[in-house]
């Protein structure tokens, strides 16, 4: 077998036999197959797509193409939640303690920052000595100890999707939907976990910014989830204006500590709650949603899924404290709050709030990185304190910069009078879940 030959059935449009699957990713892994022709089998593929039973075949080979964890004497569901990306997410640092508390351990691998603001890794950090690089035997002894775990991705899970990713990122076929779904559900089934939450966002603020095409990918994912006996849930939900309020790092920290005191913003306890609540239905520890939302808020406000949190901080070595003090974390030097303009007319809504233009005065102030390896200011980021279809009054704050110099809050500050519109007409709130799959 010869790649030249992968190449031109790809490109003719003829669907892989799993034997040339095979044969790729061994070449992948064992670096028999160069960089060159891997490169135009993956521009083959953006151009004329996998099928279902390629894309699940080529799945399954990434996640055994490195070692593969084990969490099978921990229980029978071990839960995983992945985002595609979006402004202000930190979905995931209210999700897994309060998975963990209602009784589902979370094996959650993620990732750092690249663009926009950063990852969850980035913002854990802001802890002060939070260790976020788990070694794969610290990983599995922590789930084992207190159900619960974040850490970085180890290089040593779905090597072959690692290789594919770097040539991914430097070809422009990362957006390729097969390409999308095996490299996601390959890591996290590498990890060990079989109940995977995912959340697709779609809209200016996320990767995919068309809502036809993240309902694409969500279905993708559940059927090769279907064809690999594991549970794939996946949610499809708006970014075109930021989750949350806090869009930066420390910032984005403390929100999740006020949304695991019962006390966040609507939109990111809404999405925790649709998530946790398909969740614990699909692990049969709640008989419907209706009682699994009970059960979660009930965690929120008993203090339980905060708990957690704090266990989660102090086996990682961070410092507990900043539940109650979160001026531990770095702080910005500069702290400005922006206010609705006193020239408009009586009655205000909020129109926009574009959520790609904020994340772009994020970075403008260091919050996030250009390329891999850059360093993030980790105090520095946006507080956007209204929503589409918020009626506001003038002079009233709607956005607070936390800056470390006049010059970075200047430009940042210009982005943010860009994304936010204000109308003297009614604006409808637009929904936040578009859809769920399971």
């Amino acid at each position: 077998m010869k790649m030249a030959e992968l190449i031109q059935n790809k490109k003719i449009g003829k669907a892989h036999t799993k034997a040339e699957l095979q044969y790729l990713v061994e070449g992948i892994v064992n670096n028999s197959i160069p960089d060159y022709q891997l490169s135009a089998w993956l521009m083959a593929v953006y151009f004329q797509n996998m099928n279902l039973e390629e894309t699940a075949y080529i799945t399954k080979l990434m996640t055994y193409s490195g070692d593969v964890l084990d969490f099978s004497d921990v229980g029978p569901i071990i839960g995983d939640k992945h985002s595609t990306g979006g402004v202000g997410d930190k979905t995931t640092l209210v999700f897994v303690p309060l998975m963990a508390a209602c009784g589902i351990p979370m094996a959650k691998l993620s990732g750092r920052g690249l663009g926009f603001s950063g990852g969850t890794i980035d913002k854990l950090e802001a802890i002060p000595n939070f260790n976020a690089t788990l070694s794969s035997s610290q990983f599995q002894e922590q789930v084992k100890k207190i159900k619960m775990a974040i850490s970085a991705q180890s290089q040593s899970l779905a090597p072959a999707d690692g290789k594919l990713y770097a040539l991914r990122d430097v070809t422009q076929t990362v957006d390729s939907m097969p390409l999308i779904a095996a490299s996601v559900l390959s890591k996290k089934f590498a990890s060990g976990t079989n109940l995977i939450i995912l959340d697709v966002k779609c809209g200016v603020g996320a990767f995919m910014e068309e809502p036809h095409k993240a309902i694409q990918l969500a279905k993708l994912m559940v059927e090769i989830g279907n064809r690999l006996n594991k549970h794939v849930l996946t949610v499809v939900t708006d970014m075109n204006q930021p989750l949350g309020f806090a869009v930066g790092n420390a910032i984005e920290v403390k929100e999740a500590i006020d949304t695991l005191q019962g006390k966040g913003p609507a939109d990111l306890i809404e999405l925790t709650l649709s998530l946790g609540s398909l969740a614990l239905v699909k692990a049969k520890l709640a008989a419907n949603t209706s009682q699994a939302k009970t059960m979660l808020e009930n965690c929120l406000n008993n203090g339980k899924a905060l708990d957690y949190f704090a266990k989660l901080i102090e086996y990682q070595g961070g410092n507990p404290k900043v539940i109650e003090n979160p001026k531990l974390m770095p702080q910005a030097k500069i702290i400005k709050t922006l206010k609705v303009p006193d020239n408009l007319a009586q009655n205000i809504w909020i129109e926009d709030v574009n959520g790609k233009l904020i994340a772009i005065a994020a970075k403008a102030l260091g919050a996030g990185r250009e390329k891999k390896g850059d360093k993030i200011n980790l105090a520095v980021g946006i507080e956007v304190l209204v929503k589409i279809g918020q009626k506001v009054s003038k002079n009233e704050p709607f956005a607070i910069i936390y800056a470390d110099s006049d010059t970075a809050f200047a430009i940042a500050q210009d982005y943010v009078f860009q994304a936010v519109k204000f109308s003297c007409e009614i604006i409808k709130s637009p929904p936040l879940i578009i859809d769920s799959y399971e």
